[in-house]
């Protein structure tokens, strides 16, 4: 079992900057790739970027040049830098784990990032 719990949503104009945080429990982070989500309202549940043990990175096209995924194996963390918002990145983000070794997903409860024109 894995709990993650995600900080830093907020409220930001367009243009603006926004760092969240996700934090996971337990000893077994070296093994989990690492994955954020976002779901606006009436809308699926979208991946938006995620990085592998080894740091490998992939972005959804519409974040691709401004947002960050990066990872703390020491701190057992992972954070996305977005950067250059705009009102269309208005959702609920979600921390994601993947366990490498079986295949379990973990979720965090979400942060609000709401962007304003």
């Amino acid at each position: 079992q894995v709990e993650l719990v995600e900080s830093g949503g907020g409220l930001v104009q367009a243009g603006g900057s926004l760092r969240l945080s996700c934090a996971a429990s337990g000893s077994i982070f070296g093994f989990l790739v690492m994955g954020w989500y976002r779901q606006a309202p009436g809308k699926q549940r979208d991946l938006v970027a995620r990085i592998t043990p080894g740091s490998s990175t992939d972005y959804a096209d519409s974040v691709k040049g401004r947002f960050t995924i990066s990872r703390d194996n020491s701190k057992s963390t992972v954070h996305l830098q977005m950067n250059s918002l705009k009102p269309e990145d208005t959702a609920l983000y979600y921390c994601n784990a993947a366990d490498m070794r079986y295949g379990n997903n973990y979720w965090g409860q979400g942060t609000q990032v709401t962007v304003s024109s």
